[in-house]
């Protein structure tokens, strides 16, 4: 069903005018947040809401400087609030309606044009049952090559519902090829050899993906670009080469320019560094100017990592000890410490990962995600059932403050394997995890932890 659109203004005073007459406090920041392709512009002095604006449109901007505080985020769930207990329902209203409303001091108005079925929120770090699922590897279609029905689809189709909170692309595979410019593949959605390369290089043009791409940002989700996978050409031979880099991506992917975008004018929410051979060399350097190029940037830029399980990281190690990243997703598979070795002390080692966030990590703030495969033939090893998947995070959000939540890879293998992402996505909100089908389990085997092929 295609969702309505709705034109409402909200004007909520301070009910501090009530008890000081001469209180003069007015609208010092604003946020302006895309929810479901909806203009939402929320204005707040901290925790009392101030002003929300709402109206049909697609393009927005950020105009409040990160990081959000405590009482900014409590703010924008406020005024979330306010349209989820005033906004109109397809039973109640069925026209145009308009109301006003005086409580106190406190002056509300709202005009409704259409409906309004739901507000989608704006992507927060800070929480604590996130769901991140990587988007691009086909990996069902790699392990059920003749059930073509279940081959990875357009990104969008993802996006639908609020289960999926960050949506990782992979991958960009290679780092320097033809014309010096880098190369990525996406299976069947795109990739070089079956879509066209812009000319004098290997880069293929998927710019039919960027409605797609801000359709999702659009319902409060981010997409991010993910850099290495386990095959591929992903490293460097100094710091100059990838600070150099990293402007090159910021062109091609970011906040920069390019006439040779792969995605169009759709702008992406930051990188992951999936880094499984090479080294570090450089990475350090690549995202300390990513960074810096993010800084004061009209909206927020995210730098997450995803190692493998033991401590530390053979190739991003160092990295995660010398620069801050928003958000560590761990692959809890394919390894000793993987989740069908969570009950063996000897084994499972969050609890390492957590001091590490706590004690070390130059952001104190970093979030740890479990890294899960979304189905038995996402990975060699480490697929759990949904009742232990559902047991495990909620003992680990429950008693460990890096926690983030999830991450799965990927999403064609959630999709086809009775939507494990909602299992996971569920058992962190509170909700009851669906029963999801059953499949037998492969012998354990050493090999990479992604699956990459073409």
């Amino acid at each position: 069903m295609r969702s309505s659109y709705a034109d409402i203004s909200l004007l909520c005073m301070d009910t501090r005018r009530s008890i000081d007459p001469t209180w003069e406090g007015g609208v010092i920041e604003c946020l302006r947040n895309a929810t479901f392709g909806l203009f939402l512009s929320c204005c707040s002095l901290y925790s009392s809401p101030l002003l929300i604006h709402l109206r049909s449109k697609h393009k927005f901007a950020w105009n409040w400087k990160r990081p959000f505080d405590a009482g900014a985020l409590r703010a924008i769930r406020a005024c979330q609030l306010i349209l989820d207990s005033l906004g109109p329902t397809p039973q109640s209203f069925t026209r145009v309606t308009e109301s006003r409303m005086r409580l106190s001091s406190t002056s509300l108005y709202f005009s409704l044009v259409l409906l309004v079925p739901f507000v989608s929120a704006a992507f927060d770090p800070s929480r604590n049952d996130n769901l991140a699922v990587y988007y691009g590897q086909n990996s069902y279609g790699a392990s059920h090559p003749t059930d073509t029905a279940g081959f990875q689809g357009n990104l969008s189709e993802y996006c639908q519902d609020s289960t999926i909170d960050a949506f990782p692309l992979a991958f960009m595979n290679v780092f320097f090829s033809t014309g010096d410019l880098p190369e990525i593949n996406l299976a069947n959605t795109c990739n070089n050899n079956d879509n066209p390369v812009f000319q004098g290089s290997s880069l293929p043009n998927c710019q039919f993906m960027s409605d797609d791409i801000k359709a999702c940002q659009a319902k409060g989700k981010i997409v991010t670009l993910s850099m290495g996978g386990a095959t591929g050409a992903a490293t460097f031979t100094s710091d100059a080469q990838a600070e150099s880099f990293a402007e090159l991506v910021w062109d091609l992917f970011l906040g920069g320019s390019s006439d040779t975008r792969p995605f169009g004018d759709a702008v992406l929410d930051g990188v992951d560094l999936d880094i499984e051979g090479g080294g570090s060399t450089g990475y350090a350097a690549f995202v300390t100017r990513i960074r810096s190029l993010a800084d004061g940037a009209s909206k927020p830029y995210y730098v997450t990592a995803a190692p493998q399980c033991p401590f530390p990281d053979g190739n991003l190690g160092d990295v995660l000890n010398a620069v801050g990243f928003d958000a560590v997703y761990v692959q809890f598979y394919n390894n000793f410490c993987g989740l069908n070795n969570f009950d063996n002390p000897n084994a499972w080692n969050f609890a390492t990962w957590d001091s590490w966030a706590r004690e070390t990590s130059p952001n104190p703030d970093v979030k740890i995600y479990i890294g899960a495969p979304a189905a038995p033939t996402a990975a060699g090893s480490g697929y759990v059932e949904p009742d232990k998947i559902t047991s495990i995070l909620k003992e680990t959000q429950a008693n460990f403050t890096s926690f983030g939540g999830a991450m799965l890879w990927d999403a064609s293998q959630a999709q086809g394997n009775d939507r494990y992402d909602q299992v996971v996505k569920s058992a962190m909100t509170g909700g009851t995890a669906a029963k999801t089908h059953k499949e037998s389990k492969p012998s354990f085997y050493t090999q990479p932890s992604r699956f990459f092929r073409f």
